[in-house]
């Protein structure tokens, strides 16, 4: 049985791998009948290169890929363009459902980050975040300080006008009980 899987090459921690079509009986790093291409999972966004005409001709013959094959090969288009094949789809058909595919796929890899991209616009984020807690308090100390001045003033502004009112009381009341006095009469 021919099977569509993956045969690791690169160094130790950075893999990059080879799309085959080989034996089943084989290795999995040893012979292969035919390169179908390369994937580079350490690539942001990951690199995936795929003869497409070959590895459809293989899964037409009867070649079955293994899962992590199936999925590289559906992120290449290859498994949409074979299902489309076997539904007895024309070519014009086809090439229609892969541009809206290609668009779809393109629209969707737009928003692809990176974890490093990410970590940055999370710092970015909750430094923003800290600046914002930071401007909120230090603008409710001013509006509390604001009132406190305020309260401030219009106590001293009340014991402003309490102490006029006592100035001008006393000079009432020692008016006052003069005039009511019986015994001074």
């Amino acid at each position: 049985m021919v099977k569509i899987r993956l045969q690791r090459r690169g160094r130790k921690k950075l893999p990059i791998y080879k799309v085959v079509a080989a034996d089943a009986r084989y290795p999995r790093d040893g012979r292969f009948i035919e390169a179908l291409g390369n994937y580079e999972p350490l690539r942001t966004p990951t690199h995936i290169e795929i003869n497409e005409e070959r590895a459809l001709y293989w899964l037409q013959v009867g070649a079955q890929p293994t899962d992590t094959a199936r999925s590289l090969l559906s992120e290449a288009g290859v498994m949409l363009r074979f299902h489309l094949l076997r539904k007895g789809k024309s070519e014009a058909e086809i090439a229609e459902e892969m541009d809206k595919w290609r668009q779809a796929k393109e629209a969707r890899h737009v928003n692809v980050v990176s974890k490093k991209q990410l970590r940055s616009r999370r710092k970015a984020e909750a430094e923003a975040k800290a600046k914002a807690e930071e401007e909120k308090k230090a603008a409710s100390e001013a509006s509390a300080k604001a009132e406190e001045e305020k309260k401030a003033a219009s106590e001293a502004s009340a014991k402003a006008e309490a102490g006029n009112a006592a100035d001008a009381a006393p000079a009432e009341t020692a008016d006052t009980p003069a005039t009511d006095t019986p015994a001074a009469e």
